[in-house]
């Protein structure tokens, strides 16, 4: 299970709520250059979905969505559910969590600049872990039940 997260870190994301509503998409479409020089993972993902910039778009809701519930988990538990399911059906695995993160948190330096602070970054790697231990807990599930564990 993931460690709980800090009241200092939970506000510290919150309080990046409006930069991620102003900046999300430039943020998901940077991570998604980053995440993408590998070809392996690339192929784990829609292209299309990536051509026409849905799936940067979807992810920055996502990431919006989380960080305007980090201390509520259960109000986006339906969506976290829904992403657990479409990652298991895509093959996504935990040894793929690591990649993203590294990708996500230089894409906040990149599009924000000094803006994301190391305060700021260190949360934000505190608040992914987080969230990526409670999915790769469900895929892991969705995983058994496919038999594919």
């Amino acid at each position: 299970m993931s460690e709980p997260l800090t009241p200092q870190t939970i506000a510290i994301i919150k309080s990046t709520a409006p930069a991620l509503q102003k900046h999300g998409v430039e943020i998901t479409t940077r991570m998604y250059e980053r995440l993408f020089v590998d070809p392996q993972i690339k192929a784990l993902f829609d292209d299309a979905a990536q051509k026409s910039g849905e799936q940067p778009k979807r992810l920055a809701a996502a990431i919006l969505a989380f960080a305007n519930n980090v201390d509520r988990l259960d109000v986006i538990q339906g969506a976290v559910d829904n992403i657990c399911s479409r990652h298991v059906a895509t093959h996504v695995k935990a040894e793929h969590y690591p990649a993203v993160a590294n990708a996500l948190l230089p894409a906040i330096k990149d599009v924000l600049g000094e803006a994301a602070t190391d305060d700021i970054l260190q949360a934000w790697g505190q608040a992914y872990w987080y969230l990526a231990n409670v999915m790769i807990e469900r895929e892991k599930a969705l995983y058994g039940e496919a038999g594919e564990a």
